[in-house]
């Protein structure tokens, strides 16, 4: 039995799998410590099944919103049966055979710092010391919080993980909440036939910018949720089959199941950072290289660092930081200047992400109150995307706004907002003008097609040149 390897990897989700096998690709020996799925939170619990559980309510959406369409029905047993699918029934085998394929050795069990590049592994066969010749990297992502609700732990809360695991598509469902998992498992249950109420503490998708949560608000109310907006809920209580939540205000929603959709902590409690100086339960802070300071050797990726929670970023900080492990196993130059291969530069203020509701949000950079803080001068430019050509194509009545926001002295975009029906696959346009940094005159020649919904791009273009004229 191997217990010494180039690199350790502590969770094997898809950060954890990344750095593994760009550092394998790299020339290094790398293990996996994983003791829950091979695949992590986003392949059986997050990213798959929720988008599996909102694409068919949202495909008979669309098809309802073009006249000359006529009928259409939605199966929630079917649609169940379509998500296990993806979840592959909740079995890591696929993904331990890829491990297999990559030259990713894996050790199941819990894993914990012990020592300086060792982690002992409590496994079904007892305590296993691993060994690391350069790095150790910790990937082990993040999991949902529950509020400190009176009542709302013993009432048998869903988290993230239930909701989108559940067996069945409950009665009615409460949700506690207004961000992105909030708003996405409202949009998902409500089309399966769920009575839904939405209580959210403040506005929906606050980190967004505010036209967003305003028209994801009026979209979920026209799918027949409540959404209850800048309420607390103070106490919540199950009896049997009804679980029944008390408002700041001292009304009271009843739902068959609760849902608590509050936010996310760093899994980073048990796994030993205190024998490197670390806090343990909180964000683990990293330079670029996703290297912790003080620490040479160690390295923390995705959700457990706090940088970005979102699996396309901390994929990408997983290239970065196995290119960068290999690299300096073997002491090649560092490319860490902004942008370079070895950094995740991108995190600091080109991070996309799409919220999959009814409209869809998609959004890239800062938004204009983040840029406002950040000190440039900068214009906000906004259209009707309703009023492209393709959006009313796409859909009878359709809704949606674009904004974009500019750097006026080095007239290149800092932001782009998206919201509207299937906007999502418009994002990675807006990504690489903002990662690019494309000058505005040059954005001029993209010429969209026509009729497309990325005419909105002229437009915005356009409307800038009259707002600074």
């Amino acid at each position: 039995m191997d217990n010494e390897y180039d690199l350790i990897v502590l969770g094997g989700g898809p950060v954890g799998e990344n750095v593994a096998d760009r550092a394998v690709q790299g020339g290094l020996t790398a293990v996996i410590v994983e003791s829950e799925l091979v695949g992590g939170e986003c392949s059986y619990w997050a990213c798959m099944p929720s988008k599996a559980l909102l694409r068919p309510p949202q495909a008979l959406h669309a098809a309802q919103h073009v006249k000359g369409v006529v009928g259409g029905e939605l199966v929630p047993a079917d649609v169940l049966a379509r998500r296990d699918e993806f979840t592959e029934h909740w079995s890591d085998q696929g993904q331990v055979e890829w491990l297999q394929d990559a030259g990713i050795a894996l050790v199941r069990g819990r894993g914990r710092l012990s020592g300086e590049r060792e982690v002992t592994v409590d496994t079904d066969d007892g305590e296993r010391v691993l060994r690391a010749r350069y790095a150790v990297a910790i990937t082990t992502g993040s999991k949902a919080t529950v509020p400190p609700i009176p009542g709302l732990a013993d009432a048998g809360a869903w988290t993230s993980r239930e909701a989108t695991s559940a067996e069945q598509v409950p009665a009615s469902l409460a949700i506690i909440g207004g961000g992105v998992v909030g708003v996405e498992m409202a949009t998902a249950y409500a089309g399966l036939g769920s009575t839904v109420t939405l209580i959210a503490r403040g506005g929906l998708l606050e980190r967004m910018e505010p036209f967003a949560g305003e028209q994801v608000a009026d979209g979920l109310r026209d799918l027949g949720v409540d959404v209850r907006l800048h309420t607390e809920t103070t106490a919540v209580h199950r009896e049997g089959d009804t679980v029944t939540l008390t408002l700041g205000d001292g009304s009271e929603v009843t739902a068959s199941e609760v849902l608590a959709a509050t936010g996310r902590a760093p899994r980073s409690a048990d796994i030993g950072l205190e024998t490197v100086g670390l806090e343990p339960g909180k964000p683990i802070d990293v330079d670029d290289t996703m290297r912790v300071p003080g620490v040479d050797w160690l390295y923390a990726v995705g959700d457990v660092n706090g940088r970005a929670l979102l699996t396309h970023q901390g994929k990408y900080q997983a290239r970065a930081a196995g290119d960068v492990i290999a690299a300096r196993s073997r002491d090649e130059v560092i490319a860490d200047q902004p942008w370079g291969r070895h950094v995740a530069t991108a995190d600091h203020g080109a991070v996309p992400q799409v919220v999959f509701t009814e409209p869809e949000v998609a959004s890239v950079g800062l938004t204009a109150d983040a840029a406002r803080a950040a000190g440039p001068e900068i214009e906000v430019v906004d259209y009707d995307l309703a009023s492209v050509a393709g959006a009313s194509l796409h859909a009878d009545g359709y809704r949606g706004q674009a904004r974009m926001i500019v750097d006026t002295a080095r007239e290149v975009l800092l932001g782009v907002t998206f919201v509207g029906a299937d906007v999502a696959e418009m994002l990675q346009s807006a990504t690489v003008a903002v990662v690019g940094e494309v000058p505005l005159s040059r954005l001029w020649h993209a010429v969209p097609a026509y009729p497309t919904m990325s005419e909105v791009w002229l437009r915005l273009l356009e409307q800038y040149g009259r707002q600074s004229a």
